[in-house]
């Protein structure tokens, strides 16, 4: 998919859980995640060991989140994704991203035959910034 259409995608977004968010500063979900919060989007941070992410109440997995979620944002290991994929598909997220350098085929695969929009090896925070 293009970036132009991939900023069309986004547009459409509302709420994201970031599934492997991290309260430190200096790694990439914690930027990625506080760039899309300054763009508007409702954010739910997803991660077993943290509270509080940025001001915003920390899920220990997907399932406990109560609102509709419109894309899962990925930054775990390959090893994770295909678990998070199906994850994604329980709670009928409409998109699954992955994060730059993360790509599993068969992941991919699985949540395109669930119906979900499958984007991997891409940056949110560039696509936007374009």
């Amino acid at each position: 998919m293009n970036k132009v259409n991939l900023v069309d995608l986004l547009k459409k977004i509302k709420t994201i859980a970031v599934v492997g968010a991290s309260s430190n500063p200096n790694r990439d979900s914690y930027k990625v995640m506080k760039f899309l919060i300054n763009k508007g989007y409702k954010i739910f941070p997803v991660n077993p060991n943290e509270n509080f992410i940025l001001g915003r109440k920390c899920y220990a997995a997907l399932n406990l989140i109560k609102e509709k979620i419109d894309m899962v944002e990925v930054f775990r290991a390959e090893e994770f994704i295909f678990d998070i994929t199906k994850k994604a598909i329980e709670i009928d997220a409409r998109v699954l991203w992955t994060q730059e350098g993360i790509i599993d085929e068969n992941a991919a695969s699985l949540g395109r035959s669930s119906g979900l929009k499958v984007i991997m090896d891409e940056c949110p925070k560039k696509v936007l910034e374009l």
